[in-house]
Formats: structure tokens, C-alpha cells, sequence
């Protein structure tokens, strides 16, 4: 059986590492090592991809990338789990509710399976215990899986996907048409957008007019986005994975840009331990979007 190589190109996309940075660390640090193709182009083969993926996601949780290199392999995969599990013990309270089947679901490639069982959690729980007692702790699982290797990256994609069409029906369905107007987004490189749908789910259900705009937008968009449909507030979302020491300085860029009465509320995992700023509102907890409305129509009846 041939083992797949991948060229530099498509190692950038899937790593998130650039091909500046994949040649420096080959020169530097003598890994990756890429064989050639026929015309002497690079290719990498899927156990360093698979390493590099690692690496990167514990330098976006701090670490420095030339110790990363050097370690053992089994020290960076006790290394990633240990992380990620003591960052979802701090971030959420174990939920009561089991929520086994829905990951057998998945790890069984079920997707008919899944569908059935949410769309069933979903009529018996109402769509605001739904997204903050099924969608939130189950995302949170899945992403813990994901990191300790007991879900593969596709598996991790299904249960995205398919989470993503049922919150985006569920959304579909409601009015939404009372102030404010709320722009939803993430910034460069933050590509998780569940966060968003959930915050989402919650402001449409309480008439907020919602204006989504997907993932990864740049800053200047944002801005301009915000000018173009009278946004009253800018609501982005951080997850974990995101490093966590270049949010302050986006967040503080962002709030120069935007018009003064435009609120700026920001929210996910990654800003648990975010320093408070001017201007900005911190929403570290699901529940916390719905008070942040509350309070902005009691300031602006």
C-alpha cells in the first residue's frame, strides 16, 4: 500500500503553516523532511503532516515551535491532551446530561443516526436549552476527542457539518426583526463558526435582526460591513484553539475602527482570561449574549 505524500501547497492549507515557515524549520531544525517529485518539487509524507498539525496547535497554545521540533513524539502527544483536557475542565462544568449516543453517532458515520437524534432533542428541549445544553457541552466533547485522537479530522467535520445545518434551520424559522441589529463574524485564521451559530440561535430567538457573515473575515471588512448595514453591534467569537495572545490586539484594533455608538461584544472560549478593554464587551458564557442584549435595549429603549 503506498503511503500518500502531500506537495507544500496543500501542507500550508492543512497545517496552517506557512511555506516560508515549512522551508525555514527544514533548514533550521532539519525537520520536515520532504522527498521530491519528478519535476524536484516537495512532498511531505502523511506522518509529518500529521506531526506538523500538532506542532502547530501547541504553538497556538503557547509553546515555542524549536522545542516542539525536538521533542519525542511521545511527548508531544501527552503534551496536546493534557492541554486541551485542563482547558475544558476551566472552561465548562461537566454537564449532567449524557451525551454518549450522539458521539457513537459519529464515530459510527451515522449521519441519518445523528440527524434523528438531535432533531429529537431539539422538539423536546426548545431550541434555547438545546443549543446551551446539547450544541455547547457536545461541542466541547467532540473537540476534546479530536485532540486526544479518539475522533478522527473527518469525523470532527461531520459532526460540525451536520450541527451547522440543523442550527441554520432552526434559525431560519425565526422572526428576528427587532433592534439591534447584531453582525456576527470571527477574524483571520478563526475558522470555528459554531460558536457563532449558537450566539446566533440565542439573539434571533429573542427578536434581535442577525446579520451572519461566516468566518475568517478581514478587519477592514468588518468595519466596513458594520458602516454598511447600520450595525448596532459587532459580535465576534474565539474559540480555544485560537492563540490567544493576538486577541487583545485585534479586539483593540477593531474598536478603533468602528464607529463610536457600535457596540463591539466579544465571546467563546479564548477570552477567558482575556484583560478587560474599553469599549468591549467580554462574553465568556453562552447566557452572558442574552444579558448583553438585555442590557443594550434597557440603554437604548
Amino acid at each position: 500500500m503506498n503511503t500518500p505524500s502531500y506537495n507544500i501547497a496543500a501542507v500550508e492549507r492543512d497545517t496552517g503553516l506557512s511555506k516560508d515557515v515549512l522551508r525555514m524549520w527544514e533548514r533550521r531544525y532539519g525537520f520536515p523532511v520532504p522527498e521530491r517529485d519528478a519535476n524536484g518539487e516537495r512532498l511531505y509524507p502523511a506522518a509529518q503532516v500529521e506531526r506538523l498539525r500538532l506542532i502547530k496547535r501547541l504553538m497556538d497554545q503557547g509553546h515555542r515551535p524549536g522545542k516542539l521540533i525536538a521533542a519525542p513524539a511521545e511527548e508531544l502527544a501527552t503534551l496536546a491532551p493534557r492541554r486541551t483536557r485542563d482547558v475544558v475542565a476551566a472552561a465548562a462544568p461537566a454537564t449532567a446530561d449524557d451525551l454518549d449516543e450522539l458521539i457513537e453517532f459519529i464515530r459510527q458515520h451515522d449521519a441519518p443516526g445523528y440527524q434523528q437524534a438531535m432533531q429529537q432533542r431539539l422538539v423536546r428541549q426548545g431550541l434555547q436549552a438545546f443549543v446551551q445544553d446539547t450544541v455547547a457541552p457536545l461541542t466541547r466533547q467532540i473537540g476534546e476527542a479530536w485532540e486526544d485522537g479518539s475522533i478522527e479530522v473527518f469525523e470532527e467535520h461531520l459532526f460540525t457539518e451536520l450541527t451547522k445545518r440543523l442550527l441554520r434551520q432552526a434559525i431560519a424559522t425565526l422572526p428576528g426583526s427587532r433592534r439591534p441589529r447584531v453582525l456576527l463574524t470571527s477574524v483571520p485564521d478563526e475558522p470555528h463558526v459554531l460558536g457563532l451559530l449558537m450566539v446566533e440561535a440565542l439573539l434571533a430567538l429573542e427578536g434581535a435582526e442577525c446579520i451572519p457573515l461566516g468566518t475568517q473575515m478581514p478587519l477592514l471588512e468588518i468595519s466596513r460591513a458594520a458602516e454598511a448595514h447600520a450595525a448596532d453591534v459587532v459580535a465576534l467569537s474565539f474559540s480555544v484553539a485560537f492563540p490567544q495572545r493576538q486577541i487583545g490586539g485585534l479586539v483593540s484594533h477593531l474598536r478603533q475602527t468602528l464607529a463610536p455608538e457600535t457596540a463591539l461584544w466579544i465571546g467563546g472560549g479564548g477570552i477567558r482570561r482575556l484583560a478587560p478593554q474599553a469599549g468591549v464587551a467580554l462574553l465568556p458564557e453562552l447566557p452572558d449574549a442574552t444579558r448583553a442584549l438585555q442590557q443594550w435595549r434597557s440603554e437604548h429603549p
